[in-house]
């Protein structure tokens, strides 16, 4: 591994080369803040894909594209006279060291789960006026919820285990069958979701990872499925669900 010296190094050469492109190079010297939002949201999608996977080579590629984002929105910063990346790293650090009074201050902690109360609690001094104010709008519904149940755990207000926990999962599954009006079924199915995700939070599994998963065991086995189809000379949409059936098991197999 490097030594901090050659981290350095590196992270200078980094923002040398930023100052160049944004010179000389007439693609990065026309982006702005929001021509480079959408692009920074794919390459995070793709870090989450490679993390997913544990594909550490791809892990170190994605976090180098993140990477090139971030300072080269702290090169906009600077350009207009509001922040660079020096300001954004002190920032940081300041607030690290201020949330974690256990490791800079004489607060002890007894395990992880009180560093987080302890946590949303600071955010409140720090002059948060609501325990969900950090939760942001623009976040995927089932990571805004987790997010959501986590902060406010950080408060206590949070189920005393998971039998709890899913009794509420119960009693929202038999409020959205009993709902016979549309728009009302729409809204206990939401509930469903939410306290599905909740119980999930509470036995220790992430359900954004658990669903993604499941997206990509789906995709793998249907396109094997389809691989099938054509090995057998079938045409998957012709086939019924019956014959579909045989060759999804079949799919499963491998």
């Amino acid at each position: 591994m490097n030594s901090k010296a050659q981290k350095l190094e590196a992270f200078s050469q980094l923002l040398d080369i930023m100052d160049d492109l944004r010179e000389k190079c007439p693609w990065d010297k026309k982006q702005d803040l929001q021509s480079l939002r959408h692009l920074t949201l794919e390459e995070v999608y793709e870090l989450s894909d490679a993390l997913l996977q544990e594909d550490l080579p791809e892990i170190k590629k994605e976090l180098g594209d993140v990477l090139l984002h971030l300072v080269f929105y702290a090169k906009i910063g600077s350009e207009k006279g509001s922040f660079d990346i020096a300001d954004v790293i002190n920032s940081l650090n300041e607030k690290l060291i201020f949330r974690h009074p256990h490791i800079y201050g004489d607060v002890e902690v007894k395990d992880g789960e009180e560093v987080k109360q302890n946590w949303e609690k600071l955010k409140l001094k720090e002059g948060n006026k609501s325990v969900l104010s950090g939760v942001s709008k623009g976040t995927p519904s089932m990571v805004k919820a987790f997010r959501i149940q986590e902060k406010v755990k950080g408060i206590g207000f949070e189920f005393h285990d998971a039998e709890d926990a899913w009794k509420k999962v119960d009693e929202e599954l038999a409020e959205f069958h009993a709902e016979t009006d549309l728009d009302k079924k729409e809204q206990e199915l939401g509930d469903v979701f939410f306290s599905l995700i909740n119980y999930a939070r509470i036995v220790g599994i992430n359900p954004d990872s658990a669903l993604e998963k499941t997206n990509l065991k789906f995709i793998s086995r249907f396109q094997k499925m389809e691989k099938l189809a054509l090995e057998k000379n079938m045409i998957l949409a012709d086939l019924n669900l019956e014959e579909m059936d045989l060759l999804w098991e079949e799919a499963k197999r491998f």
